[in-house]
């Protein structure tokens, strides 16, 4: 089981109620119940496969909800028009590249790699599927060593 470690504030429901109506998303149950566990933070088991050609990578860290450097509204507007409408950004990798999760269609709740040094040719030439939900992806990580 990954450990996560976080300063962010605690944060509750009704937290995460404004952020869904301000942004306008459907945050999955998985992921609401992590928000509210942890509100982001750094995992100690990071590391996870992108796919057989891309490699590996790892989460630098998840963003959470509130006043901290990066968080998941600040992240939602940098990328507004970057990542396709379907997604929002829950964390990052240390080489600039996001975690997306699915917040509506047919990518509801599925996680997703978007390596932003890929030029797509279509809209998702340069997204990876990870898993197909929050938890699946949270218990695939692990420790290089």
């Amino acid at each position: 089981m990954t450990r996560i470690s976080s300063n962010n504030p605690k944060i509750f429901l009704q937290d995460i109620n404004q952020f869904e109506q301000e942004y306008d998303v459907n945050l999955p149950k998985q992921y609401v119940d992590f928000l509210l566990k942890y509100n982001g933070g750094y995992p100690q088991e990071s590391n996870f496969k992108i796919s057989d050609d891309e490699g590996e990578s790892l989460v630098n860290k998840f963003y959470g909800i509130g006043d901290m450097k990066s968080n998941l509204a600040k992240v939602f507007e940098v990328l507004e028009g970057e990542i396709p409408d379907e997604f929002i950004s829950i964390a990052n990798d240390p080489g600039g590249n996001e975690i997306l999760l699915g917040v509506s269609g047919e990518y509801q709740g599925k996680v997703y790699f978007w390596n932003h040094d890929i030029e797509p040719e279509e809209e998702m030439d340069n997204m990876f599927i990870l898993a197909d939900s929050f938890t699946e992806f949270f218990n695939t990580l692990y420790d290089p060593e």
